[in-house]
């Protein structure tokens, strides 16, 4: 067994099946969900958004909205004038050019304005259960930190990750990544000292030399 297979096995005994965080019930509304969650927490979204889908659920109801309509439920989230723009105008474009269904593809996702790739491959993976690895600020972190990457651009950890992880393990093992660097690894102060990882992480060994 190598260092990679040795890693993603103890994430696995340790995280198993856990899922996606935000909560939604169809590819829209966790699309939705997946924009506002840009540099705010998956609580912060599910608040708002608890809120938001029960008066707002398709394309055709946020297409018929405008910005100033949407922006008050998603205040909370941050950055909401450029999120309620994004989500306004990629509801067209579901309209307008997928019938008003969520497109499955990476192509077609990141052609919907405020999309990229890690929204996404969330949405590839959570939705339509599609092997994709989402590389968010946990992913990005924690990865990089253990060693199943080494880069300091996203795309480039993403590409790594897809070699380094075997494919039916990609959407797991992004969920995986995702609550280890909430509960253990975090930007600031991680908990080394508790971690199962740690005899096999490049950061730790780094800088625990001695």
């Amino acid at each position: 067994m190598n260092k990679n297979e040795e890693i993603l096995n103890i994430l696995e005994k340790e995280y198993g099946d856990i899922g996606c965080a935000l909560n939604f019930k169809t590819p829209f509304e966790l699309l939705v969900a997946t924009i506002l969650s840009a540099q705010t927490t998956d609580i912060t979204v599910n608040k708002a958004t608890d809120i938001l889908f029960k008066k707002y659920k398709t394309p055709y109801d946020f297409a018929k909205i405008d910005e100033e309509t949407l922006e008050p439920y998603i205040k909370s989230c941050g950055f909401y004038k450029n999120k309620a723009k994004n989500i306004i105008n990629a509801s067209k474009k579901i309209i307008s050019d997928f019938g008003g269904k969520v497109p499955s593809t990476l192509e077609e996702l990141t052609a919907l304005p405020g999309v990229g790739r890690k929204t996404a491959n969330v949405v590839l993976s959570n939705a339509f259960n599609i092997d994709a690895i989402a590389v968010d600020t946990h992913v990005f972190r924690v990865s990089n930190r253990l060693g199943l990457a080494n880069s300091d651009d996203v795309y480039e950890t993403e590409k790594q990750l897809m070699k380094n992880i075997p494919k039916k393990k990609w959407s797991r093992a992004h969920h995986w990544l995702i609550w280890h660097g909430r509960k253990i690894c975090s930007a600031r102060n991680p908990k080394c000292s508790i971690c199962q990882l740690s005899h096999l992480c490049k950061y730790y060994i780094k800088n625990n030399k001695n």
